[in-house]
């Protein structure tokens, strides 16, 4: 498990690798992962965006960006928590993912909140990341 806190906001990264949804033979591999975003600050906050970087084996980076995470812009009271799931496919059999939520404030500041950088590693690969 994967931990970050940023102004109050606490992330939790918990991948997983899904063989029944890679293709090994094929060279396509894919990844679950589920995060739980805790606030523990004293201000109600909404995820408005994210923005994700993924790298693979070889070094190959793609960006990902847009509202929200799997089509919710969750808003959270102080200790409230929005938890998901959702996935990614990489061509090699490991990699690492890192990110930051843009979360705004009633008030209306806005922040980034990290996600921390995290291992995508198949069966029998070193890690990328400890």
């Amino acid at each position: 498990m994967y931990r970050a806190t940023t102004r109050g906001i606490e992330v939790t990264v918990e991948p997983a690798f899904s063989e029944e949804r890679s293709a090994l033979e094929a060279g396509a591999y894919f990844w679950t992962y589920t995060i739980e975003i805790v606030n523990t600050g004293s201000e109600t906050v909404q995820l408005v965006n994210r923005h994700w970087r993924i790298i693979d084996a070889r070094g190959k980076t793609f960006e990902v960006q847009g509202p929200g995470v799997v089509g919710e812009q969750p808003v959270l009271d102080p200790g409230e928590s929005f938890r998901y799931t959702s996935g990614v496919p990489l061509g090699t059999p490991s990699g690492m993912m890192s990110g930051t939520y843009e979360m705004r404030t009633k008030a209306g500041d806005r922040f980034l909140a990290e996600v921390p950088a995290f291992s995508l590693d198949s069966p029998g690969v070193i890690p990328t990341i400890n």
